[in-house]
C-alpha cells in the first residue's frame, strides 16, 4: 500500500505539473457540446438525463463525478481539469501494476507508464472532461483484477466501466466468456453479467425520459448507421491500426512486438492471450462504431500496447531495448507538437490549445466590439459565445448557428440577415497537406460530405461583409467579418 501511494504521488506530481499551464484553459469542442452541460444538469438540478444538451447513450458516470467535485470545491474550470488529472494519475498507477502482472520486472514495468505519460493523445485527454480516459482507467483496473483472480472486485469495477462509457461492456463480455469456457469457473463467469444489468437500467431510464432507447435518433444514426458504411468502416480500421502501431514512432515498438511474437514465448501465457483478444476486439469495435472516428476511442488499449512493447523489449539486448525505448519516447514527444499532413482531431495534441486560444481571443474581441449584435458562426464557437461558464466570455452573446462553414451552407443564408460573421479552420488543411490533392478531396466529398469553406472573396460577394480581424496560430486561423459602417 505504501509503495502504491508513493508511485501514485510521483505520477500525480508529474501529471499535474506538466498540465499546470492549462488548468484555466476554456473547454473544448465535445466538452462544451455534451459532457460539461450534462454534468452541470446533475450539479444544478440533479437531472441524470441531460436537458441542456442532446441526451444520448453515454451513461452519466463521469458527469456525476464532476458534479460531486463541484459540490465540494465549487464549479470552476480548474476544478474540472484537476478532477480529470487525478483520474489520469490513477490510470498511470494501474498501468504500472498491470505491467507487473503481465510479467514485466519491477525495474522495467515503469517503462509503459513513461510512454503513456509522453503519449500526446493521453496527455491531452487526461485534462479534458470526456469519457475515454476514465474508461481507460476502469478498463485497466478490470483487467488487472481479473488476472489476479479477484472476480467480485473485477465485476464491480466492470459496473463502473460501463457507467463511464457504454462501449466498456465489451471487456466484461470477453472476460465472462473466457471464464465460461472453463467449466470450473462458470460460477464466477456469471459475475460479469452485473455490468449488463447496470447498463440496462441506464437505457431504461434514458428511454423513459426521451422515448428513444439511445436518447436521440440522430446520435444513433451517426454512430451506428453512418459509421457502418463499408468504405468508412474500412478507412476507420486502417486509421486505427496506423495510429496504434505506426504513428509517432510506435512502429519501432511494433517491430519489437512482431519479433517477440515470432521468436519468443513472451505472449504465450493465458493473461496475454486475453489481453491481445481484447485489443483486437476493441480496435475492431471502435472502427465499426462511432461516426466521428476519433483516436481517443483507442485510449483503453493504448497502455496495453505500451506494455506489449516493453514485454517485447525484454527479449532483446540491452542496447536494442534502450535505443528502441528512447526512439518511441522521442516520437511521442514530437507528436505532441507536430501535426500530421492529413486531417486529424485537434484534441490529439497541442493543436487543441491553439484552437481554444484563438477562439478565446476572438470571443473577447466580439464581446467588446459587437456586444449587442447577433454573431453568425458554426458550433462549437456558438456554444462558447452563448455561455460564460465555458470560459470564453464574461456574458452571453446573441448567436445564430450554421451547421458548418462550407460554401454551399453559407450561400443558403439570406445575406441581409448577417451583420457579423465568424469563420475559422474547423479542419486541419495546411497548404502542404493532403487535402490539397484533388483525388483526396473527391474521396472525402463522396464518403464524408467534405466541402471547402467559403473563402474571403466569396464572403465579400455574397454577404457584402469586410474582414475586421484575422488571427492565426499554429497553422490554424479565425477571421471576423462585419458589415461596413456608413
Amino acid at each position: 500500500m505504501t509503495r502504491g501511494a508513493s508511485w501514485f504521488a510521483l505520477i500525480a506530481l508529474v501529471v499535474l505539473f506538466s498540465h499546470a499551464a492549462y488548468l484555466n484553459l476554456p473547454y473544448f469542442w465535445d466538452e462544451m457540446g455534451q459532457f460539461v452541460p450534462a454534468a452541470l444538469d446533475i450539479y444544478s438540478g440533479g437531472a441524470w438525463v441531460p436537458h441542456s444538451t442532446v441526451p444520448n447513450a453515454h451513461p452519466p458516470g463521469v458527469m456525476a463525478y464532476l458534479a460531486a467535485v463541484w459540490k465540494i470545491f465549487g464549479y470552476s474550470i480548474p476544478a474540472t481539469r484537476v478532477a480529470m488529472l487525478v483520474l489520469a494519475s490513477l490510470a498511470g498507477l494501474v498501468t504500472l501494476w498491470l505491467s507487473e502482472r503481465l510479467g514485466l520486472t519491477p525495474a522495467w514495468a515503469f517503462a509503459p507508464v513513461v510512454l503513456l505519460l509522453l503519449d500526446p493523445l493521453f496527455y491531452m485527454q487526461s485534462m479534458l472532461a470526456q469519457l475515454d480516459m476514465p474508461a481507460m482507467l476502469f478498463t485497466l483496473l478490470v483487467l488487472l483484477l481479473f488476472l489476479e483472480g479477484r472476480h467480485k472486485s473485477a465485476a464491480l469495477a466492470s459496473v463502473a466501466l460501463v457507467l463511464t462509457k457504454e462501449t466498456g461492456a465489451l471487456l466484461p463480455l470477453i472476460l465472462g466468456a473466457a471464464l465460461w469456457m472453463d467449466r470450473n469457473s462458470r460460477k464466477q463467469a456469471w459475475l460479469y453479467s452485473l455490468p449488463f444489468f447496470a447498463l440496462a437500467v441506464w437505457f431504461v431510464v434514458l428511454w423513459r425520459a426521451t422515448g428513444h432507447l439511445f436518447g436521440d435518433a440522430g446520435f444513433t444514426h451517426y454512430n451506428i448507421g453512418y459509421a457502418l458504411h463499408p468504405v468508412r468502416a474500412a478507412v476507420s480500421l486502417v486509421r486505427r491500426v496506423y495510429y496504434l502501431f505506426i504513428a509517432d514512432f510506435r512502429w519501432v515498438g511494433t517491430f519489437a512486438i512482431v519479433y517477440a511474437w515470432r521468436r519468443a514465448s513472451v505472449y504465450s501465457i493465458r493473461a496475454w492471450k486475453i489481453t491481445w483478444l481484447f485489443i483486437a476486439a476493441h480496435t475492431l469495435m471502435v472502427s465499426l462504431l462511432g461516426g466521428a472516428e476519433l483516436e481517443r476511442y483507442l485510449l483503453p488499449v493504448i497502455p496495453l500496447i505500451y506494455i506489449a512493447m516493453a514485454a517485447a523489449w525484454s527479449t532483446v539486448s540491452a542496447l536494442v531495448r534502450n535505443v528502441s525505448f528512447v526512439a518511441v519516447s522521442a516520437g511521442l514527444l514530437l507528436g505532441l507538437f507536430l501535426n500530421p499532413p492529413f486531417p486529424f482531431p485537434y484534441e490529439n495534441n497541442l493543436a487543441l490549445v491553439d484552437f481554444v486560444n484563438l477562439h478565446r481571443d476572438a470571443a473577447r474581441y466580439l464581446e467588446q466590439i459587437y456586444p449587442n449584435q447577433t454573431i453568425y458562426t458554426a458550433w462549437p464557437l456558438t456554444q462558447a459565445l452563448r455561455d460564460p461558464a465555458f470560459g470564453y466570455v464574461s456574458r452571453g452573446l446573441a448567436v445564430a448557428e450554421t451547421s458548418d462553414l462550407r460554401r454551399f451552407t453559407l450561400e443558403a443564408i439570406d445575406p441581409r440577415s448577417v451583420d457579423v460573421l465568424v469563420v475559422y479552420s474547423r479542419t486541419w488543411e495546411p497548404e502542404w497537406g493532403v487535402l490539397r490533392w484533388p483525388l483526396v478531396q473527391q474521396f472525402l466529398t463522396r464518403y464524408y460530405e467534405y466541402g471547402p469553406q467559403m473563402n474571403d472573396q466569396e464572403i465579400r460577394q455574397h454577404f457584402g461583409l469586410v474582414p475586421v480581424q484575422r488571427r492565426t496560430r499554429g497553422g490554424q486561423w479565425i477571421e471576423i467579418y462585419a458589415r461596413p459602417v456608413a
